[in-house]
């Protein structure tokens, strides 16, 4: 008999909102820098603008909301994928196939994306959920890529015998997740920001992205480095700090 130790249900959320208190300031460069009509500044001098024009606390701008959104959006997804491939785990007395990690994770973050909708938006009740079908799509995108891609990576790199279950293949398996994630999200991601903070100039998703793409192609990659230095390091956080907590106060389960 093995004693293995499963997250539980909230580990998700609580992990990814520690990892938000670290990476907020990043993500909000990243907003301003998507929400240009055109390229005028870069991360770096975007930095310098917020930090001139209202002080170095404006980076944390926005992190009660951020939270939020990790307790509702983060924490639904996580509890969805692991909750179900745990008991799929269980059931196949092994690992489940890439292609049901892949299923099991847009699954769970199309549900966490419309979930998590509210907390997403700064434009008042009226437009609770506006943009939801956006932010759900991306929840299952950037889900697949961070949680599926996490699970598989991690699974492989323990198959090959040289690395054992501790912070470094947590490490590695997060930086691929978070690079995988950013990469399919990035274009729905700049015309979720668009829609969320447009002031009713967009007639809908096809609207905004034919003007989206009337600025051309790199338009929809705009702040791809920003997204990637946010996105990879909140992954990394996250998924460290969700080891950490299965390994030291997960649900046992012996098999």
């Amino acid at each position: 008999m093995q004693e293995n130790r499963i997250s539980r249900w909230y580990f998700g959320g609580v992990s990814s909102s520690a990892a938000a208190c670290l990476t907020h300031p990043l993500d909000l460069i990243k907003v301003h820098l998507q929400t240009q009509q055109e390229v005028r500044v870069r991360m770096i001098g975007m930095t310098v603008n917020v930090v001139r024009r209202e002080g170095y606390l404006a980076l944390y701008s926005g992190l009660s909301a951020s939270l939020c959104r990790q307790m509702t959006y983060s924490l639904s997804r996580f509890a969805i994928y692991e909750t179900i491939r745990d008991k799929m785990n269980r059931k196949n007395q092994g690992f489940i196939p890439f292609y049901q990690k892949v299923l099991l994770g847009a699954f769970g973050g199309f549900a966490g994306g419309f979930i998590g909708t509210p907390a997403d938006l700064v434009n008042g009740v009226r437009k609770l959920f506006s943009g939801a079908t956006v932010a759900s799509t991306r929840g299952a995108l950037v889900s697949v890529g961070q949680l599926s891609c996490y699970d598989q990576s991690k699974q492989l790199v323990l198959a090959t015998g040289y690395l054992t279950d501790n912070i470094l293949t947590h490490f590695l398996a997060s930086v691929f997740a978070g690079g995988c994630a950013t990469v399919l999200c990035q274009p729905l991601d700049v015309v979720k920001t668009r829609l969320m903070n447009s002031k009713l100039e967009y007639g809908g998703v096809f609207h905004c992205l034919t003007e989206t793409a009337k600025l051309g192609p790199k338009a929809f990659y705009k702040g791809l480095v920003p997204a990637a230095i946010r996105l990879i390091p909140h992954t990394v956080f996250t998924f460290v700090f969700l080891e950490q907590l299965r390994q030291h106060f997960g649900a046992v389960a012996v098999t």
